[in-house]
């Protein structure tokens, strides 16, 4: 039988494939799905080399690790499309990247393991603290936004200036996280680590000190490759998208954040079905704060020094999106137990709001035509 990382293997053929095909011209929609194809094992085996280093370097080096890393693909990705000048759909991809997090990838953990198991729980308290902190993050998001909507006459330099005061803001915020969650009270995360621990076969395998110098020469090649992935990516994805009839906000709303995570969420589907919510709940919250407070500031303060105007205004109705996906994920997740019904309407919402950014652009043409 297939395990995870063979299947992964196999998909690395794609990243040359995709280099063959941009350079024999195969057409921009095959080399973006081929270089989409290429990105999934890329950072599968990116999270897989930043877990084996995390061992050798210990619990504290290694969950800064872990924590910088998690997303690292995702970055790339965006650092790709916004020296590229896709604005706008680096905006949606973060947006997209937290909506998917809280609602498809927790709705699927919550559904398949509710199956297995009839009802599941979590420690409330960490979720709760996570929740309290995705509160901040909608806010930083949804002020900006609402100073360029109410105001008259302000310019695109000062919201870019407001941005920037923002994005250090959360930087701070998110380091103070890391220190909550690692040291001043990493007793509220302990769970997750043990049951983690408890799997025999990770056990087993932790016993077999890993090569630092051979997980840090993967680390590298894997990250080379990601960033050659993601320049064929974008570079097709205006052309490729178009001819698949997907808009660009469709895309980096829905298409690219699945694409960029897809190895982070079979991880937090996985564990869930092993019924440890609680290292599930953990692997979907942190990375969506980590988009928010990590992932998103540095793309601004990068825009600032690339000249790119990358700020925090964001497009009315993704911020709608994000505010009913934490709204929701905080009232599921506030009694610490889960089942799959709430996975349901979780995937539900997903569904819901995939449809409205689908036909969204539908919407704006026929606005404009009366």
């Amino acid at each position: 039988m297939l395990n995870k990382n063979t299947i992964f293997a196999v998909l690395l053929i794609f990243l040359p494939i995709s280099i063959a095909g941009h350079y024999l011209e195969w057409g921009e929609t095959q080399v973006f799905i081929t270089a989409a194809l290429a990105i999934i094992p890329l950072a599968a085996f990116m999270g897989l080399a930043t877990e084996e280093i995390a061992v050798v370097v210990g619990p504290n080096l290694g969950g800064l690790l872990n924590a910088t890393f998690g997303n690292a693909t995702e970055l790339i990705i965006a650092l790709v499309a916004l020296k590229g000048g896709l604005i706008d759909v680096v905006k949606a991809t973060l947006t997209g990247s937290i909506i998917g997090n809280l609602l498809l990838v927790m709705g699927f953990a919550m559904l398949l393991g509710g199956l297995r198991y009839k009802e599941q729980v979590f420690q409330s308290s960490a979720a709760g603290m996570n929740a309290s902190v995705m509160n901040l993050a909608v806010i930083s998001i949804l002020l900006p936004t609402a100073v360029e909507y109410t105001s008259t006459g302000i310019g695109q330099d000062s919201i870019q200036k407001l941005s920037v005061a923002v994005a250090v803001v959360l930087i701070i915020v998110y380091g103070l996280s890391l220190l909550f969650s690692m040291k001043t009270h990493a007793y509220l995360y302990d769970v997750g680590i043990a049951e983690q621990e408890e799997d025999p076969e990770e056990s087993e395998h932790s016993e077999k000190k890993p090569k630092l110098w051979l997980w840090v020469t993967v680390l590298l090649v894997v990250t080379l490759g990601v960033a050659i992935a993601s320049e064929l990516l974008v570079d097709s994805l205006e052309v490729a998208t178009e001819n698949l009839g997907l808009s660009s906000l469709f895309t980096g709303v829905i298409l690219l954040p699945i694409i960029g995570n897809a190895a982070e969420h079979a991880t937090a589907v996985t564990v869930a079905m092993k019924n440890k919510m609680d290292l599930s709940v953990s692997v979907v919250m942190g990375s969506s704060l980590q988009i928010a407070f990590f992932v998103a500031p540095v793309l601004v303060i990068a825009g600032w020094f690339m000249g790119q105007p990358m700020d925090l205004d964001f497009n009315p109705f993704e911020l709608v999106a994000v505010v009913v996906a934490v709204l929701i994920v905080n009232s599921i997740s506030n009694d610490g137990r889960s089942n799959w019904l709430e996975g349901t309407l979780l995937l539900a919402t997903y569904t819901i709001i995939g449809l409205a950014f689908f036909f969204h652009p539908v919407l704006e043409t026929a606005r404009s035509a009366l």
